[in-house]
């Protein structure tokens, strides 16, 4: 899925206000997010197995508010959110996050 898909699909949610929690199409956007999570993870998790470099340095478990996540995919330019995908996105935001020490 796209950043832009995903704005668009959040806002439509947004507009139910605190309801939207329940609904099915918030958790199939919670799961697109907790996916990305999960493969950011295994990727990490293996360069560090093999000794390689990451790209960010992020504790083992940490949080990630829904505001947090609109806030770092509203921060792409909106010509560009179509090309960019939700994986793409959160290893954005986790380098962004948690740069590793230089």
């Amino acid at each position: 899925m796209s950043v832009a898909a995903f704005l668009q699909r959040a806002s439509l949610l947004e507009r139910l206000g605190p309801l939207a929690i329940a609904t099915p199409e918030a958790q199939r956007l919670k799961g697109e997010v907790i996916a990305a999570g999960r493969r950011y993870k295994a990727r990490i998790d293996a360069d560090r197995k093999a000794g390689r470099k990451t790209a960010s340095c992020p504790p083992e478990s940490g949080t990630l508010t829904p505001e947090q996540w609109l806030a770092h995919l509203r921060s792409y330019p909106a010509q560009s959110r179509k090309m960019i995908s939700i994986y793409s996105a959160f290893d954005g935001l986790m380098r962004k996050r948690y740069p590793c020490p230089a």
